[in-house]
């Protein structure tokens, strides 16, 4: 079995290298804390505090976390600092953030409500079958991470190695809690009918089904300071995140909807592209045949 030289023994395998493991910490940090914020919101409720602003505020310390995530890859990979000790505690971290917070976001804002907030039967169905549906995805979450860690670690032969560094397996944790936090901001900050919460069980499984699926999701981990591109591809990515700016909260919604549709349209056509390919050598080799 080939194994990566730069992790000969265990104390190789066990470095913590300061900075990207404190980028790590931080993600973990502020996944804790909206954790605590979505408790905050469904008790606080029950003695008459408003429960939207703990709400909110839980939503930003996701993306906060999620934006620590981002960071602590991009510094480990920049310096050369990436050790199994910090793949494993990143994954642990994402476990937390994208798992654990956004399965008590959606238990405590949609799968588990006040009595009285939906149709008789929308609460029943809910309290019977909400928790499961957020052990689901949190087991599909750790799920992905776990396969992620198993298919990226240098410990691994090459030839097993998944070698497409720009695509991710599986839609990655921290973009399918994004779509929570979407659906969950037009819940908290817009006025929805409460037959719209329904639909929240099948988009849970769904969000369930592609982390471990094995649809290919960009990554952008080519996009480095380093990197560069034209003029008008700047001025149109700079307009597009003042347009976002201006949108507020709801720029979550745009973000993550906006790239899981993206990874599926992608997957999509690549797949008819593909098909298309197989007809047109088809049709070659029977022409030729046909000769």
């Amino acid at each position: 079995m080939e194994t990566n030289h730069s992790y000969t023994n265990s104390t190789d395998a066990c470095r913590v290298f300061f900075l990207p493991n404190l980028f790590t910490a931080g993600n973990l940090f502020f996944g804790f804390l909206a954790i605590l914020r979505f408790i905050q919101a469904k008790y606080g409720a029950l003695v008459g505090h408003n429960p939207v602003a703990y709400y909110t505020q839980g939503i930003w310390l996701i993306i906060l976390a999620a934006a620590f995530d981002l960071l602590d890859g991009r510094v480990a990979r920049s310096s050369g600092r990436t050790s199994l000790f910090g793949a494993e505690f990143d994954s642990l971290a994402d476990l937390v953030s994208f798992g654990v917070a956004p399965a008590l976001l959606v238990f405590f804002l949609i799968l588990s409500p006040s009595p009285g907030n939906y149709p008789g039967y929308l609460d029943s169905l809910f309290l019977q079958f909400g928790w499961l549906v957020g052990f689901i995805y949190l087991l599909c979450c750790a799920g992905r991470l776990a396969r992620f860690n198993v298919l990226t670690t240098p410990l691994l032969p090459k030839s097993e190695k998944y070698a497409h560094v720009h695509d991710s397996i599986g839609l990655p944790v921290p973009a399918a809690a994004g779509v929570i936090l979407a659906i969950a901001v037009i819940l908290v900050r817009a006025e929805v009918p409460s037959s719209f919460a329904i639909l929240l069980l099948p988009s849970m499984l769904l969000l369930s089904i592609l982390m471990i699926s094995t649809i290919r999701f960009p990554v952008f981990k080519h996009i480095t300071w380093n990197f560069r591109t034209g003029f008008y591809s700047f001025i149109g990515a700079a307009t597009t995140c003042a347009l976002l700016l201006l949108c507020s909260i709801y720029s979550i919604a745009i973000v993550f909807f906006g790239y899981l549709f993206y990874g599926l349209a992608r997957c999509l056509f690549r797949r008819r592209s593909h098909e298309f390919a197989a007809l047109t050598d088809l049709d070659a080799d029977e022409n030729l045949d046909g000769e």
